[in-house]
């Protein structure tokens, strides 16, 4: 059983940061972190309502992890 719900968070040429979870078909955006914090768990609460956490993989209270992608790095070669 998994106590992890990770995201991966990724910005989008729009401007919007947007999660996908993980092994899980949890997917939302907003336009700051912040704002994607609260989504994420939103999104999870309306993910497990009603479910048996159990038969998702999950223990009773699983905690939410986000990996966001930061853009790359771009410096001057020596």
């Amino acid at each position: 059983m998994k106590s992890i719900i990770q995201f991966s968070v990724t910005r989008e040429a729009e401007g919007y940061y947007v999660a996908n979870g993980v092994g899980h078909p949890v997917f939302t955006q907003a336009e700051t972190l912040d704002e994607l914090q609260k989504n994420i768990t939103e999104a999870v609460e309306l993910y497990i309502q009603g479910e048996n956490l159990g038969e998702l993989g999950l223990v009773d209270q699983p905690a939410l992890l986000m990996n966001v992608e930061l853009p790359s790095l771009h410096y001057a070669k020596a």
